[in-house]
C-alpha cells in the first residue's frame, strides 16, 4: 500500500478500481459533494492513477453545481440537492465536462446538522453515467449510513462510489 494519510480501506478499494478500470481501458471522472474530494484523494494516491482518473470536480453549493456540472435549477428546488435527480444531473455533467468514459456523482447529508425526517443524517445520494449510454436510463441509489458520524459517512459514500466506479459495478 502506497504513504498515504487515508484509511488503508479506501486506498485499496481505489487500487482495485485503478486497476480493473485501466484492464478495461476506461478513463473515469467523479463529481463530488459531501464527500468534498475524498474519491478524487483516494484515486490519485494511486501510482499510475492518471491512466485512468481523467477529472474529480468538487460542487458543494447548488451554485457550483449549476455552474460546473449544469444541474437545472428548477431540479435543485424541486427535488432538493440530496435526491436521485440532482445526483444524476451531476454525473451527467461531470461525463460530459470530462469526456471519461464513466462518471459517479455523489450527493448527500454527512451531518451532524442538515438532516430531516425525509432525508436523515446519513442520507447519500449516488448516480453513475457512462459514455454511449441512454441518458433516460437512470442508474442510481439512496444509501442511509446511520450513527456513522460525519467521518463515518463520508467514509462509507466514497467507498460506496469507488464501488460504482468498477467496470462490472451492479447498481439497482
Amino acid at each position: 500500500m502506497p504513504d498515504t494519510l487515508l484509511p488503508a480501506e479506501l486506498v485499496n478499494a481505489a487500487q482495485r478500481v485503478v486497476e480493473a478500470n485501466r484492464a478495461a481501458g476506461r478513463r473515469v471522472a467523479v463529481a463530488e459533494s459531501c464527500t468534498g474530494g475524498l474519491v478524487s484523494a483516494a484515486l490519485t494516491e494511486i501510482p499510475g492513477s492518471s491512466d485512468v482518473f481523467e477529472a474529480g470536480l468538487v460542487t458543494y453549493s447548488n451554485e457550483s453545481k449549476m455552474e460546473l456540472l449544469k444541474v437545472s435549477l428548477d431540479v435543485l428546488e424541486t427535488f432538493g440537492a440530496v435526491s436521485i435527480a440532482v445526483a444524476w444531473g451531476m454525473a451527467q455533467g461531470a461525463l460530459t465536462r470530462s469526456g471519461a468514459d464513466v462518471a459517479v456523482a455523489i450527493t448527500g447529508i454527512a451531518g451532524p446538522e442538515g438532516g430531516s425526517e425525509k432525508k436523515p443524517v446519513g442520507t447519500v445520494v449516488f448516480a453513475r453515467a457512462e459514455k454511449e449510454e441512454d441518458p433516460e436510463n437512470i442508474i442510481a441509489d439512496t444509501r442511509l449510513f446511520e450513527n456513522e458520524g460525519r467521518g463515518g459517512v463520508r467514509l462509507q459514500a466514497a467507498l460506496c462510489a469507488l464501488e460504482l466506479l468498477m467496470p462490472d459495478a451492479l447498481v439497482p
